[in-house]
């Protein structure tokens, strides 16, 4: 019975593990993607358009949730992009986001 209990709570700390690595990659794949739309609006290109991307990707790790990564895209881009635009996009690219990550993971 105890190897049991032990068996699944084991079990449910690995799913645990794997969900929120799952989440963190696909966060910080959304943040690049969204860096790269936005670099590209800012009129940014080749390494200048990379390392604005791992800038946002960084700047994710202010605060706990979307809020900083939003501050930081939208301070940047001012009137070239409203904040339900800039919400919107972050809301697509997490599930294109999503998409890819779980692609590499079956590949």
């Amino acid at each position: 019975m105890s190897s049991s209990f032990n068996d699944r709570e084991k079990n449910f700390e690995n799913k645990f593990a794997h969900d929120a690595e799952l989440q963190f990659k696909v966060e910080a794949r959304r943040n690049r993607l969204l860096g790269e739309w936005a670099g590209e609006l800012l009129g940014k290109t080749g390494d200048d358009l990379k390392a604005y991307a791992t800038e946002v990707v960084k700047s994710d790790f202010e605060e706990a949730g979307d809020e900083d990564v939003f501050r930081k895209v939208s301070g940047d881009l001012g009137s070239k992009a409203s904040e339900s635009e800039i919400r919107a996009k972050m809301a697509a690219l997490k599930e294109t986001a999503k998409t890819q990550v779980m692609t590499e993971i079956e590949d």
